[in-house]
Formats: C-alpha cells, sequence, structure tokens
C-alpha cells in the first residue's frame, strides 16, 4: 500500500466515523458524540485537502482519474463547515459526512479510466467555473438534507403523529428553512456564475457558446428550476413545504448532471468517452 493509498483508507474511515458518530449522537441524543462526529470530520477533510493539493503539484493530475468527484465531496464538506460555523446546526452533518464518504468512495471507480481532460479545461477561468458550481452543489446538498427533515416533522406535527426522540432533538421548522433561504440566496448566483464563466469558456476554446450537448441542456434546465426557485423564495416570499419540496428536486437534478451526465453519458464534458 503506497502512501497515497494509506491516506485514501484513513480518510474514508474518518468520514465513516464521522457518519456513525453524528446518527449515533442525533439518535440518543448525545451532544458529546456530534462533536467526536465533527473532530472526525474535521481530520478527515484536513487529510483531504493535503492529499488534493499533494496530487496537483503532481505532473500527472487529471481531473479524469476521480479527482473530479473527490473535489466535489470536499466542497460539500467545506460548504458544510462554513455553514456550522455560522449557524452552529450540527444536523447538517447528517448529509454532508454520508454524502462526502460516499462521493470519495465512488471516485476510485474512475481511477482506472483512461481519458484525458482536454488541454481546453486548463487555467483560472475553468477553475471559476468548476469552483463555483461545486460551492452551489454543496449549498444544495445542506438544503436538500434539511427539506428531507422538514417534510418529515413538518407532517408529524400537522398529523399530531407521536414524536421520537430523534424528531425531538430537531430545531424549530423555521431553522430547517433558514438553510434552504440560505442556500438558493448564496446558491443561485454562485451556479449563475459557474453556468457564464462555463458559456464563455466553450466560446474562447470551442468556438461557440452551444452545442445542444446534454450536459448543456440539463445545466440550462437547472438554472432555470434555480431562477424560479429564487425569485419565488425573494419576491414570492416561498417558505416552508414547497420551498424544501423544490429544493430536494432541484437537488437531485443537479446530481444527475454533476455526476450522472459527466462520467456516464456521450457528452463532450465526459472524462470517460
Amino acid at each position: 500500500m503506497n502512501l497515497s493509498e494509506l491516506f485514501s483508507l484513513l480518510i474514508i474511515v474518518l468520514y465513516a466515523l464521522g457518519t456513525l458518530l453524528i446518527i449515533a449522537g442525533t439518535v440518543l441524543r448525545k451532544d458529546q458524540l456530534k462533536k467526536l462526529s465533527n473532530c472526525s470530520a474535521v481530520a478527515g477533510f484536513a487529510l483531504h485537502s493535503g492529499m488534493l493539493l499533494f496530487a496537483m503539484m503532481g505532473s500527472d493530475f487529471d481531473l479524469s482519474k476521480g479527482y473530479y468527484i473527490q473535489f466535489l465531496s470536499w466542497s460539500l464538506l467545506f460548504i458544510y463547515f462554513f455553514l456550522w460555523w455560522r449557524m452552529r446546526l450540527s444536523f447538517l452533518g447528517l448529509t454532508a459526512s454520508p454524502l462526502a464518504m460516499l462521493l470519495f468512495i465512488g471516485s476510485f471507480t474512475l481511477t482506472t479510466v483512461q481519458g484525458k481532460l482536454p488541454e481546453e479545461w486548463t487555467g483560472m477561468f475553468f477553475g471559476l467555473h468548476i469552483g463555483t458550481l461545486f460551492l452551489s452543489f454543496g449549498l444544495l446538498a445542506m438544503a436538500f438534507g434539511a427539506g428531507l427533515i422538514f417534510i418529515r416533522l413538518e407532517r408529524k406535527i400537522k398529523t399530531k403523529e407521536q414524536l421520537t426522540d430523534f424528531d425531538k432533538d430537531m430545531p424549530a421548522l423555521a431553522t430547517f428553512d433558514r438553510v434552504n433561504h440560505v442556500a438558493v440566496m448564496a446558491g443561485f448566483p454562485l451556479y449563475t456564475i459557474g453556468m457564464a464563466s462555463g458559456f464563455i469558456w466553450a466560446r474562447l476554446a470551442w468556438g461557440r457558446l452551444l452545442s445542444a450537448d446534454p450536459k448543456e441542456i440539463v445545466s440550462i434546465f437547472v438554472w432555470f428550476v434555480f431562477a424560479w426557485l429564487f425569485h419565488q423564495r425573494l419576491a414570492a416570499g416561498w417558505r416552508g413545504r414547497k420551498a424544501a419540496k423544490a429544493v430536494i428536486w432541484l437537488f437531485a437534478i443537479s446530481v444527475f448532471s454533476l455526476i450522472g451526465i459527466n462520467v456516464f453519458m456521450p457528452t463532450h464534458h465526459s472524462f470517460i468517452q
């Protein structure tokens, strides 16, 4: 086992431990376990950051070799730590740790891919495109988890169903809606910057803005849904169940766009074709 494999194994173990601890801490209502979960996630994130930095300094660094998904995993945890620092909402770890672990593990399915990142996909401008989209995805992931819990708790409250210890340990419904609001208000501008920079980069690199590529079509659709939700929250005052359901669907489509199309569909955005 080389150093990279050892680091990868340690990261998986730390993310898995963070996942188990946040679930146990939430179910058992133990704040100490939640704190240990954050410590484990922070340690894994630090190793993850160091591994990515070391890889980027190497001459054979290539996003097509699984690093694309690893950066997505890293971005998700970065957003979680930022929101936790600003809002102190430990329940967001129920979404962040499991998804980061699954994405990181999934990235190794691409380590043997023989694809090559096009030379045009380099430079700071392309980094702006990828970075803003990944940060937007991280915000949507947090809103996705908050939306699922919101819908569960609201249904139980409305039907006067008995709340479990897990439910009782959750914050007020308004807190979940606040996460949704922050994610949409910050995520939509980031996604717009990512889209705009991508289209400008396509014009410079390939000589055209649009090419009817599946990735571009789905990305534009995501932007329109995101814009609609942004408008509904900002202008129409959307809150609660409607906003929660909308962001859940938006996250699902974004997963399909960022992972499904890039990895499994014929597109000039693919790292495998």
